[in-house]
């Protein structure tokens, strides 16, 4: 079993310099204090990317939610967006890195006084961690899918823990995925407040019934980049599709089903709840968006950055 993140190791990864607070050194020597807020608390803000055909895809909209994140939290990361992304671009140019990596930009509130939740305890410089690694989604996803189960662990609304910030903070959803895991599943499907199917552990999540798309209202799902890109497609392309609130019994009555995230793209899925999809994968509406999702990359991908 493996989820969405599946990946295949890459030799090139061992000897790839990682960005710590500016400065590039090797992986046996990127560390932080013990006293840092995100080790102590999970205190920060994170963003994946993807470089593809030498440019950082959809770079505005990722610096945008960091950048929100960080507001939404109080976190001063200490960088102008020019500046982070000046520190992207120097980390994958002495890597020498121009397509098939996955980077993850970590901001924590950095080291503190002592371990404790107090946000005033921290010492004033947050710790900003970039690691770029070559990381492809395993070709076998296609046709093998994901198989999902559903969580008893729900999704929050905002006054409660927002979704839609990429907090450091990923207990529940970890918990979600151990649930899944158990049950011998691939990743958690997991519900909204009301009970109505909100999204995965770690992705988005769309099925297609009648040849619809359907989707949740985003009220308590990720604020994904992928998912907003594949909303915007169908509008675009005249594809139906329909945000709103959906029962399981719904989602179990699915021609096809698949889950978003800026990793693996556009994931089909095989099974919810051990409850095979009749279509064969990738089924026609999926592999069609995942056709409007490559091209869409390659156009986002030969604009200048």
């Amino acid at each position: 079993m493996a989820g969405s993140q599946d990946f295949a190791d890459d030799s090139r990864n061992a000897t790839a310099r990682i960005s710590l607070n500016g400065a590039l050194v090797a992986r046996a020597d990127a560390k932080v204090s013990v006293l840092d807020a995100g080790f102590v608390l999970g205190d920060g803000v994170w963003e994946g990317l993807r470089l593809h055909n030498g440019r950082l895809l959809f770079l505005e909209a990722h610096l945008d939610r960091l950048y929100a994140g960080a507001n939404a939290i109080a976190l001063d990361i200490g960088l102008s967006r020019e500046e982070l992304t000046d520190t992207l671009r120097a980390m994958l140019d002495a890597n020498a890195m121009q397509h098939g990596v996955h980077i993850r930009l970590m901001v924590t509130r950095g080291p503190k006084k002592a371990p404790n939740q107090d946000p005033r305890n921290a010492l004033g410089t947050p710790t900003v961690v970039i690691i770029a690694e070559y990381k492809e989604p395993s070709p076998t996803i296609v046709t093998r899918g994901l198989s999902l189960f559903t969580s008893t662990m729900r999704c929050t609304p905002a006054d409660m823990f927002d979704m839609r910030i990429n907090s450091h903070s990923r207990l529940a959803l970890i918990m979600a995925l151990n649930q899944a895991i158990a049950a011998g599943a691939d990743e958690a499907l997991m519900l909204d407040p009301h009970g109505f199917v909100s999204s995965c552990n770690a992705t988005n999540f769309f099925f297609v019934r009648g040849r619809e798309i359907c989707t949740s209202t985003g009220d308590y799902c990720f604020n994904g980049i992928t998912r907003s890109n594949v909303i915007a497609l169908c509008r675009s392309e005249r594809i139906p599709i329909r945000l709103g609130n959906f029962s399981l019994a719904d989602v179990y009555g699915a021609e096809e089903a698949f889950v978003t995230g800026t990793f693996g793209g556009i994931t089909p899925v095989r099974a919810i709840d051990g409850r095979e999809l009749p279509a064969a994968l990738p089924g026609p509406i999926t592999a069609r968006l995942r056709e409007l999702y490559a091209a869409l990359k390659d156009d986002d991908a030969s604009r200048p950055q």
